[in-house]
């Protein structure tokens, strides 16, 4: 792979993964134990949270399969862009819009067990931050 696309991609890769740790591992949970933040308050904010996030994440998606693709990656580092694009989209698709139309109902008012879906994107979250440092690691070696 050729060096400017390596390091592009390596450092796009690593904000990336920077930023979900942050906001998915550190953010979302301690928002929940702040004084006065009711469930309804909490999802409010994490909407707009994770909307954010997963919009800067698509654009860093298609920054590094663009830096990838025209970089003459190897095939292992175009199946790990693949896989972290496919987790994506994964939780974007599938996840997210249940996740939307569950907290909807919390909001209206609606008193609901707990979720079993956010421990879905918690799954997909850890899976794509592994598949991020894999995907990291062999760009800095490429």
């Amino acid at each position: 792979m050729n060096t400017a696309s390596a390091a592009t991609a390596s450092a796009v890769v690593f904000v990336w993964l920077g930023m979900v740790l942050a906001i998915s591992f550190l953010e979302a949970p301690l928002k929940f134990r702040a004084p006065g933040v009711t469930i309804p308050l909490g999802l409010g904010i994490g909407r707009l949270v994770f909307r954010a996030l997963n919009a800067v994440e698509t654009v860093l998606a298609v920054v590094v399969i663009a830096a990838v693709a025209l970089g003459g990656a190897t095939a292992g580092t175009g199946w790990l862009t693949a896989a972290v694009a496919v987790l994506l989209a994964a939780q974007l698709a599938v996840v997210r819009p249940r996740l939307n139309r569950r907290s909807d109902r919390v909001l209206a008012g609606e008193e609901l067990p707990r979720s079993r879906g956010h421990l879905w994107y918690v799954a997909l979250e850890l899976a794509k931050a592994a598949a991020l440092i894999a995907l990291g690691v062999a760009l800095l070696r490429s």
